[in-house]
């Protein structure tokens, strides 16, 4: 899988993003044996989100705005951030991102760094997702229900998406980590060539425009 060496910082042009159509998606091998029953294994313990954003294109304007974005990007070779129409908060998508949202570890009294998550579902079936771009100026943190300021309470490693608590702020042992953030994805092209018609475009053909997950 590709990997977050060569990532460009930016963020798709939000407004064809809010278009877009995608998702998770889970590999599993399901294999249908002699009695009927399957047996299903998954392949990758995380889930990757595949995207097309030609369904967010709505204007020729829209149209070179990609263009001009794929080719800073040099195609396929860098990845970028792209905000998830559907879920880009640590709270469901109607509330207010509050500090209690989810849950991303407990003190020991050394530890400094705290990586965020995402966790869906509960219980033993819950799963937790790694979030790695959080957005800039979103992350809000506390410890046993008390937020912490930035930046003397905590400060955000903008690379790792991770939590960095200063000497004298670690948290004690036992104590609970809390946060809530906005994140994006990291993705990038998932096509070496963007074929377009302007005929096509203007009769109301949506161009295929596929970004893929990069997978830390």
């Amino acid at each position: 899988m590709p990997d977050l060496a060569s990532f460009h910082d930016v963020l798709f042009p939000s407004p064809i993003s809010f278009g877009a159509t995608g998702g998770p998606e889970r590999r599993n091998e399901i294999v249908q044996m002699t009695s009927g029953r399957e047996r299903r294994n998954s392949r990758f313990a995380h889930s990757r989100r595949h995207y097309d954003a030609g369904t967010g294109v709505r204007s020729l304007e829209d149209l070179y705005d990609v263009l001009a974005f794929f080719e800073a990007r040099r195609g396929s070779l860098h990845g970028f951030r792209f905000r998830d129409p559907f879920d880009s908060k640590s709270c469901r998508p109607a509330d207010a991102i509050s500090f209690t949202d989810q849950s991303i570890g407990t003190g020991n009294g050394t530890t400094q760094r705290f990586a965020l998550a995402k966790t869906y579902g509960s219980g033993a079936d819950a799963y937790a997702r790694a979030i790695v771009k959080p957005v800039a100026g979103s992350v809000r943190v506390a410890v046993n229900g008390v937020e912490r300021s930035t930046p003397s309470g905590f400060t955000l490693d903008a690379t790792t998406g991770e939590i960095v608590f200063p000497g004298g702020q670690i948290p004690a042992s036992g104590t609970a980590i809390t946060a809530g953030f906005q994140f994006d994805v990291p993705v990038r092209f998932d096509t070496e060539r963007i074929e377009i018609s302007l005929s096509a475009f203007k009769a109301g053909q949506i161009p295929s425009i596929p970004l893929v997950e990069v997978t830390p």
